[in-house]
């Protein structure tokens, strides 16, 4: 099994595998796109735009699996890439990657970072989120993924990034990624404003 633990979405943070029924880490000698690609697509997450070294996700504990990773970039899964098994590594070389797929959130143009212009990093840009789909429980799961509180009020601003994304939560998520959501299709964003929100954090 594989998984990236520490960072804000399933598809950030730091190289896990399980082996003989323990999680360990990756360590980051060799670490590079070609092995990163290798993980996001095997998670799903689409492909590598970042690769982190010196546990930037927070050092990990159990055993240190691999070091020296060499993965052309067309393997299926993490294991099949040429690698040692012995190292000499510690726990301050945990490797560490980010996904396309991730999804990460910001309030700009606010007095704090709790308060203004909703703003998602997706696929290595920063988009606007349209405001058609976007009521109460949005405005709360958002609120509360950034640590702010609960929303006071909703604002409303003009489209000036490239992207628009668009989000429709049934019920509280963990995070806005967890609801339904869209990217850049044309039919619910048409005539939309961008929404903001103030949350009372």
């Amino acid at each position: 099994a594989l998984r990236l633990a520490g960072g804000r979405s399933r598809c950030e943070g730091r190289v896990e595998m399980k082996q003989g029924g323990s999680w360990g880490t990756v360590c980051d000698d060799a670490w590079d796109m070609a092995d990163a690609d290798v993980v996001c697509r095997q998670l799903g997450c689409g492909r590598a735009i970042r690769v982190h070294a010196g546990a930037a996700f927070g050092r990990g504990d159990g055993p240190i699996l691999r070091d020296e990773v060499g993965c052309q970039g067309h393997e299926e899964h993490l294991w099949e890439c040429p690698a040692m098994t012995e190292h000499d590594c510690s726990h301050k070389e945990d490797a560490g990657v980010v996904c396309s797929e991730h999804q990460e959130w910001r309030l700009s143009g606010g007095r704090d970072g709790c308060a203004g212009r909703v703003e998602v990093f997706f696929r290595g840009t920063w988009s606007t989120v349209c405001d058609s789909t976007w009521y109460d429980t949005e405005g709360r799961v958002l609120c509360r993924t950034l640590g702010c509180g609960e929303p006071l009020r909703k604002l409303f601003f003009h489209h000036t990034l490239p992207g628009r994304m668009v989000y429709e939560c049934e019920s509280l998520q963990p995070s806005l990624a967890h609801c339904r959501w869209a990217y850049n299709k044309s039919a619910p964003c048409h005539q939309s404003r961008a929404v903001g929100v103030v949350c009372n954090g």
